[in-house]
């Protein structure tokens, strides 16, 4: 039978439609993937070689400086499309996903990451920086950082139900749920002593995956030596499981990460939220704000858990 699940952290509400029938494996992905060259010539990324690095976006969203703009009057605001807009080329190699790296690729990845996320939030006119990366049927592997002058009502309602959670309950939500994932072990993927990755309860999709760090962190960018290592690890693992029990299906994950507007709190704590694509949303999804999901998180689990490597 279908049911209501609401994520703790964000309130969300998701109808799990079980009655759909969809198994774990019936997402994979239809057609295989055509293979990519190790080196495409057409491609600046691959012609500049080196390891993990980062590049200024040659079409930006935003740029620095950006000129002023006239005011749109009374009633609409317009600001200057302030901020950094920056690609990280993750590998030399044109053909290999995150999850094909070596250990060594993906730990350097990580370390890019971290550097720019550090130095976006250093700039005093960037109030939220947001690392995301769209695996997807061409292009280099890369990732790319968004440093944003504003920070979306969305994400400031996440922070909002975060610190009401804290200052209900004494403690953050995101550590709670880490630990009743562990105590219920249904969901987990990964389970190490740093992070914890688990398709929520409340997934919006199948597949819908969350890895977070079991040191309490509101900043992506404070992570350990150990923590960053560690994390090169469950995300290569989690992709892995994903690409081999899928299909090498498209994905894209986003590192959540504390607006630079809200200061210190203890309330906070960052998190890397993974989506395999599956279809678009519909009428449903985009009148009422809920997702429907045709496959039981607990099932998705199993599932990725059974997948041999």
């Amino acid at each position: 039978m279908p049911e209501l699940r609401q994520n703790l952290a964000t309130k969300e509400w998701v109808i799990i439609a079980s009655d759909r029938a969809l198994r774990p494996q019936d997402v994979k992905r239809r057609e295989p993937r055509k293979a990519a060259p190790e080196k495409d010539p057409a491609c600046p990324f691959c012609s500049d070689g080196g390891g993990a690095r980062f590049e200024p976006n040659k079409v930006p969203a935003l740029v620095p400086n950006a000129p002023k703009v006239r005011d749109a009057g009374k009633l609409y605001r317009r600001l200057p499309g302030e901020g950094v807009h920056e690609v990280v080329i993750e590998s030399p190699s044109h053909a290999k996903s995150f999850a094909d790296l070596t250990h060594e690729q993906a730990r350097a990845a990580i370390s890019v990451y971290q550097e720019r996320f550090k130095a976006a939030t250093e700039d005093l006119k960037i109030a939220l920086p947001l690392l995301f990366k769209n695996h997807g049927p061409t292009g280099h592997p890369q990732s790319q950082l968004i440093g944003s002058s504003v920070v979306p009502a969305h994400i400031r309602h996440r922070m909002d139900e975060a610190q009401k959670y804290y200052e209900q309950n004494g403690e953050c939500v995101v550590c709670r749920m880490i630990a009743e994932e562990a105590e219920q072990n249904e969901r987990l993927v990964a389970d190490t002593p740093y992070f914890s990755a688990f398709v929520l309860f409340a997934a919006l999709s199948p597949f819908h995956i969350w890895i977070a760090p079991k040191r309490h962190e509101a900043a992506f960018h404070e992570l350990t030596e150990a923590e960053a290592d560690n994390l090169a690890t469950v995300l290569q693992d989690v992709l892995a499981r994903i690409k081999a029990g899928l299909g090498d299906p498209d994905y894209s994950f986003v590192l959540q990460s504390i607006p630079q507007d809200r200061g210190t709190t203890e309330a906070f704590h960052w998190y890397l939220s993974l989506v395999v694509a599956v279809g678009g949303a519909a009428g449903f999804e985009l009148g009422s704000g809920m997702h429907l999901n045709p496959v039981v998180p607990e099932e998705a689990a199993k599932f990725l858990n059974s997948v041999k490597l």
